[in-house]
């Protein structure tokens, strides 16, 4: 059977306009034979998000953005997604809308939950959320120091303006010869700098030995002071301990009862002795001074002598 060249004709123009149709549809992110399952998320602001834009889970694509409008009735986007039909996570999941890269692209990654009793289903709305990007974070590190600046640069346009109205045209002047003042004084210390670093070059041999000679006579003044010093303190210390020692062997002796006075200390009853015979002394010497008569006889005739009597009182 012949087919003629008016069918071959059709055919292939409704093959086009299916293929056709087939690719719109893909590029727009919509399949014909749709094994999928719609869902959906309401953010405040997509900007950078497009559809096609691929949705994952944990870096695996699960799905793209079918499409993106206004939900009706307020100014709030709405952003239809196709998924996978088998996806069986928790209509409780959230789609976080985060950006993909520098270049500002977005995306939307799925944060699923898992509860077998409420499966994602068709029609679903997800809880979105906004994962802030590299952008915003720097905008909001940002923002506090842009504020600093701006505060400083206030300050500084009213201090120029307050110096502007102190410094007249006289007071210019004046502050203008001191600085003229002050650059020729630091030349002439550059100067007298320069001069003192050529004298220290043409004579550095001279201090060289002069510091060399004070460290040779700091040197000898050293040795001979710890010389001295220690020998004085050798004899001061042996000397010393010569006397602690004598004086040691003394109380020794002393404890002992060694000596004169080791006896007087340590035996009583020669202490006894002395004291009664100190005693007695003293009563001869008081009653050869009141009545020397009975001690001292002299007589021409040879008297003879009387016998001791002794005084009542």
């Amino acid at each position: 059977m012949k087919i003629n060249r008016e069918i071959k004709t059709a055919i292939l123009v409704l093959g086009g306009i299916a293929l056709f149709i087939y690719g719109f549809s893909f590029l727009k992110g919509n399949s014909i034979f749709k094994n999928s399952k719609t869902i959906h998320a309401v953010y405040d602001e997509v900007e950078g998000l497009m559809t096609g834009a691929k949705v994952s889970i944990n870096g695996l694509s699960v799905g793209k953005i079918s499409r993106i409008d206004f939900l009706p009735n307020t100014t709030k986007i709405l952003v239809t997604m196709e998924v996978r039909q088998k996806l069986n996570i928790s209509s409780e999941s959230a789609a976080m809308l985060y950006e993909t890269g520098l270049i500002g692209g977005k995306a939307i990654s799925l944060i699923p939950l898992f509860d077998p009793k409420n499966i994602l289903k068709e029609g679903d709305t997800l809880e979105a959320k906004v994962k802030p990007g590299l952008t915003e974070l720097i905008n909001r590190q940002i923002e506090p120091l842009q504020i600093k600046i701006e505060s400083m640069l206030s300050s500084a346009d009213s201090l120029f303006a307050g110096v502007s109205n102190v410094l007249d045209n006289d007071t210019q002047n004046n502050l203008k010869n001191t600085l003229e003042n002050l650059s020729i004084t630091i030349q002439n210390l550059n100067k007298a700098s320069l001069a003192a670093v050529e004298i220290l070059d043409s004579n550095q041999h001279q201090i060289n030995a002069t510091f060399s000679n004070f460290k040779e006579t700091s040197d000898n003044l050293k040795i001979i002071t710890d010389s001295i010093s220690n020998a004085q303190i050798s004899y001061t210390i042996k000397e010393f301990t010569k006397t602690i020692e004598g004086l040691n062997s003394i109380v020794s002796s002393i404890d002992s009862g060694k000596g004169t006075a080791g006896k007087l200390i340590n035996d009583e009853t020669l202490y006894q002795g002395l004291n009664d015979a100190t005693t007695e002394l003293q009563t001869l010497l008081s009653d050869l001074k009141n009545y020397p008569k009975r001690y001292v006889h002299f007589s021409l005739f040879g008297k003879k002598e009387k016998p001791y009597i002794k005084d009542e009182n």
